[in-house]
């Protein structure tokens, strides 16, 4: 018998306040980009948008709680968008246009931790990246080029998905071992904040080499939580980036595998 597709659940953008030609005076809006889902979706997962669960900042435990919902599905990923906010991490904006999304923090963390704490796994695609780094006790670089004058452009909002640069995977890594054979992979590059101070039980798993910027982190915990700075599902069907087959399997066949161990208990 065929087992049941995997059900992969994606945090939610958040728009605060929505444009008014919209049509939605007063409400918050979620949602979720393209490319992240279909990206799942070709990979023969069902990608389910997670909701947050209290219009206010804290996440409420009244009506379904965060555990019954993590129980439902068998991974996270972490989605794009909005700064952390350096409050999420006991630092004050150097700027007011990178406040971030405190509320998205807390949503997205009380995810995270309860995700780990049920044995699923966790991938984070670049504000996830950072965000897995926060929620171990990491902070970050509020602004590359402000706080690290020395680096090269990590963001063009003029080019957006166009701007690319090569990563380097630390010796040993699971991203080192999955690209055995990949001489100078090249990743997007759309991020002004990056990993400062790493989080507790994370490791380095690749950085840019042109200036040591974190691309990507790991937990060492005893199960699978991995953040990419770039954007993977934007490589789809580019032959000049990174394949990004190899890291959508490899979540998929974790949350398989910790489903079917789950499954034997």
């Amino acid at each position: 018998m065929q087992s049941r597709p995997l059900k992969i659940g994606l945090s939610a953008r958040l728009l605060h306040v929505p444009p008014k030609e919209l049509g939605f005076r007063n409400k918050v809006l979620q949602y979720l980009e393209q490319s992240i889902a279909h990206w799942l979706m070709a990979n023969g997962a069902l990608a389910l948008m997670i909701p947050t669960i209290s219009g206010a900042a804290e996440v409420s435990r009244r009506g379904i709680s965060v555990k019954s919902y993590v129980r439902e599905l068998d991974g996270l990923v972490l989605q794009g968008g909005a700064d952390v906010s350096p409050r999420s991490y006991g630092k004050q904006p150097m700027r007011a246009d990178w406040a971030g999304d405190m509320i998205r923090d807390r949503y997205e963390m009380e995810f995270l931790h309860e995700f780990l704490a049920q044995g699923k796994p966790v991938l984070g695609v670049c504000r996830g990246a950072q965000l897995l780094n926060v929620a171990f006790g990491g902070t970050l670089f509020q602004d590359i080029a402000t706080q690290c004058p020395q680096a090269i452009a990590h963001v063009d909002p003029e080019l957006y998905d166009g701007l690319y640069h090569e990563v380097a995977f630390e010796p040993g890594s699971r991203l080192a071992e999955l690209y055995a054979q990949v001489e100078r992979p090249l990743v997007t590059s759309i991020h002004h904040q990056s990993v400062d101070r790493l989080g507790s039980d994370l490791v380095v798993d690749a950085r840019s080499p042109a200036d040591g910027i974190v691309e990507a982190i790991r937990w060492r915990g005893s199960g699978y939580a991995l953040g990419l700075q770039w954007h993977p599902e934007f490589h789809t069907g580019s032959e000049v980036l990174l394949d990004s087959a190899p890291i959508v399997q490899d979540f998929l066949e974790a949350a398989r595998r910790m489903r079917d161990q789950e499954a034997t208990r």
